[in-house]
């Protein structure tokens, strides 16, 4: 590498490289990074140096270092892959402006091509056994559109961005020869690792056109308002004067797009830092559409008359081409789609691609733009967790690919969308310590697994939430619920958007089964275990806190295998804030939602097939519920039940004598909630609002003396 480009690499928060089709894959280094070439310049991307012979590579220094075969830690004895629970993925850090400032300096010197990789200095190191993420860029051709989400995905992937110059005039079947080289060889140097590609608006077409080419590659595929729908494009009738329009009103271009590109103020927002007061956040959103204005004339450097032409011309050639291959994409794709998209009509272009692909699920976002990844209301990263898309193999594994909560995911679900139902239910937790003592708080629970929490399930499963977060605030420790397997198996739709089961797949939830539950507890984790399951749930009317428990004591015997520490827990208040009206009896004698209940259940897979009486009842439905003035949601966590020293595994009368102890406990705690709520003050959400309006919103509320 020349001096000055090392001089620029230092600097520029940008690192340059090229994977031209002629460079064998090196060897794995150290820390699980691969050696890449750096081109010194555009005219040297077919001219790169040749790797040592053998095992050989040059340090920093320039000095000869013999390379040591080092095997990579096991994905089993690194928890979330050396993540913490909670860790700083630094979303919402960037904004709008950063791209606009790394669109500018990448466009300074302009030059004709052609097409190099680069890979943002922000990502930093990902963690062991990352994929390598590709993203291809939409017509602007920076390679930046990942702006706001680089130092996220950066963490887990390995992130390489495609950056077309100005002035290049590759055409479409270059662009995906040049793709498709790079995936081959990043495949030759991980074979078993799937390949992550996220096309965004033309990239998406790029994207399609490589899969299609190579369906025996392990490809997964993200399409951010794919391209495949030009030909029905609002900018269509535009391009006859874009042609004719004269070299003084060339600066009217990016004005032009910005019609139809994105949600101004989607973008807007964006910018803005989160957790500010409502008011300020009002004065900083004005701020910030502003402070915008200016930065729409540099579109005019990104993509001048002459450029976007030509880009309009590879996006025809690109729909063709890649419209005409969509039968040979094995890969699993991913498509995002905005509701508000002037450019395109992707909202029925995720109609047709789902029918279309063999693998295609979507996920939409109605209140956005065409530029979705530059808008406020997406984590790229949260969307690739909720929909268990993110892998390291060739399979989706729900133990070892599982990535904790990070802060920004937190806040969001926790401090914003939860706010209003955790204020209006007040929930307070209590635990028993070792010597029988209850205590307000989650002292009680051991601080280190492998613990078993099981408990009653709380109508639709409402005391989820607050137990999640009660958890990752005070003990910073991430609960793995297992769930009936309905909720990773419901069919989807083309209008899709994020749902409560996309939140539950983000903050640990996963498909019950004995291997799933077996794989946990040897990883020592926190596992969140409902015996009454859907039945317990969806109960019927009059059913409030009555238990539908099988006979059988497996789970005692699966955490005594591991010692595992029981802690029992009840919760109620159900009751306090809905009452079923309309339960399973009364709609099954309804014809129509009957008929509706049975196709929803079709094919959905059964658990507990071999238990007869009610706890195998496991349909279903949507009881009708009546709202009730909100009460207030009590927990009671129990003495810890040790299984460590215990003949469990051994004496089968031993363990179904736990399992009696654990349920009766289980009752005993819900009957002590029950009664001693009663002495609650602030049970009523009137005298709770009084309370917090007297000594502030964030303040605890009393309870009952336990």
């Amino acid at each position: 590498m020349s001096m000055s480009m090392a001089a620029a690499a230092s600097s520029s928060p940008l690192l340059l490289f090229s994977l031209p089709p002629t460079i064998k894959p090196t060897s794995r280094t150290r820390n699980g990074s691969h050696h890449f070439p750096v081109a010194a310049s555009a005219a040297s991307v077919g001219e790169t140096k040749k790797d040592p012979p053998g095992n050989l590579h040059y340090d920093k220094g320039g000095m000869k270092v013999e390379e040591e075969e080092v095997e990579e830690p096991s994905r089993e004895s690194a928890p979330f892959g050396g993540l913490s629970v909670l860790y700083d993925d630094g979303f919402g850090t960037r904004s709008v402006k950063d791209y606009f400032a790394a669109a500018k300096e990448l466009t300074e010197n302009p030059d004709g091509g052609p097409p190099r990789w680069f890979c943002p200095a922000e990502c930093g190191q990902p963690i062991s056994g990352s994929p390598v993420l590709m993203f291809l860029p939409g017509v602007d051709g920076t390679g930046m559109g990942l702006t706001l989400h680089q130092k996220s995905l950066g963490k887990v992937f390995e992130v390489r961005c495609l950056h077309i110059p100005v002035n290049d005039r590759t055409p479409f079947e270059g662009l995906v020869k040049f793709v498709e080289n790079s995936v081959k060889h990043e495949h030759a140097l991980a074979s078993s690792k799937p390949i992550y590609l996220v096309g965004d608006s033309f990239g998406g077409c790029l994207a399609l056109a490589v899969a299609a080419r190579n369906p025996s590659i392990d490809l997964v595929l993200i399409l951010v308002n794919p391209a495949t729908s030009y030909n029905k494009s609002q900018l269509q009738p535009f391009v006859p004067a874009l042609e004719a329009l004269p070299r003084d009103l060339h600066a009217s271009v990016p004005y032009i797009l910005s019609m139809v590109m994105g949600d101004p103020v989607k973008m807007a927002m964006a910018s803005i830092i989160d957790d500010l007061p409502p008011e300020q956040t009002l004065n900083e959103l004005s701020k910030s559409l502003t402070s915008m204005l200016p930065l729409l004339s540099e579109l005019t450097d990104i993509l001048p008359k002459d450029t976007f032409l030509w880009k309009l011309k590879l996006l025809k050639s690109g729909t063709a081409y890649s419209n005409s291959r969509l039968h040979a994409v094995e890969a699993e794709v991913l498509m995002l789609a905005s509701g508000k998209d002037n450019l395109l009509p992707s909202g029925s272009e995720a109609d047709r691609l789902r029918k279309s692909l063999k693998n295609c699920r979507v996920r939409y976002f109605k209140d956005n733009g065409h530029t979705l990844l530059l808008e406020d209301g997406l984590n790229l990263l949260s969307v690739i967790k909720a929909t268990t898309t993110y892998r390291r193999s060739n399979q989706h594994d729900f133990v070892t690919d599982y990535l904790p909560p990070t802060k920004s995911e937190f806040r969001q679900v926790f401090d914003r969308d939860n706010r209003l139902f955790s204020l209006a239910t007040s929930p307070v937790l209590f635990s028993t310590l070792k010597n029988g003592k209850i205590v307000r708080g989650l002292g009680g629970i051991p601080d280190k697994g492998p613990v078993v929490l099981v408990g009653y399930h709380m109508l639709l499963g409402l005391e989820l939430g607050p137990l999640y977060e009660a958890f990752l605030r005070e003990k910073n420790i991430i609960i793995r619920g297992m769930a009936h397997p309905f909720l990773f198996s419901q069919t989807e739709t083309s209008r899709q958007e994020m749902s409560r089961f996309d939140l539950l797949r983000i903050f640990g939830a996963l498909p019950v089964s004995p291997t799933n539950m077996y794989r946990l507890l040897s990883r020592k984790s926190f596992v969140l275990l409902y015996p009454g399951g859907a039945r317990e749930a969806l109960h019927r009317k009059g059913e409030e806190y009555k238990l539908y428990w099988p006979d059988q004591p497996e789970f005692v015997r699966m955490a005594a295998r591991f010692d595992a520490t029981i802690v029992p827990f009840g919760v109620v208040g159900e009751d306090d804030i809905a009452e079923v009206v309309l339960d399973y009896d009364d709609q099954m004698n309804i014809p129509f939602v009957q008929r509706w209940i049975e196709s929803m259940n079709q094919g959905v897979i059964r658990i507990r097939t071999d238990m007869d009486g009610e706890v195998g009842k496991q349909d279903f439905h949507l009881p009708g519920l009546l709202p009730k003035v909100p009460g207030r949601f009590y927990y009671l966590f129990g003495k810890p039940f040790e299984t460590r020293g215990m003949d469990i595994l051994k004496d089968r009368e031993s363990a179904i004598e736990a399992y009696s102890r654990i349920k009766s406990e289980t009752k005993s705690l819900m009957s002590y909630l029950l009664k001693k709520r009663e002495e609650d003050p602030y049970r009523s959400v009137v005298q709770r609002t009084v309370y917090q309006n007297s000594w502030g919103v964030s303040t605890e509320v009393p309870t009952f003396d336990p």
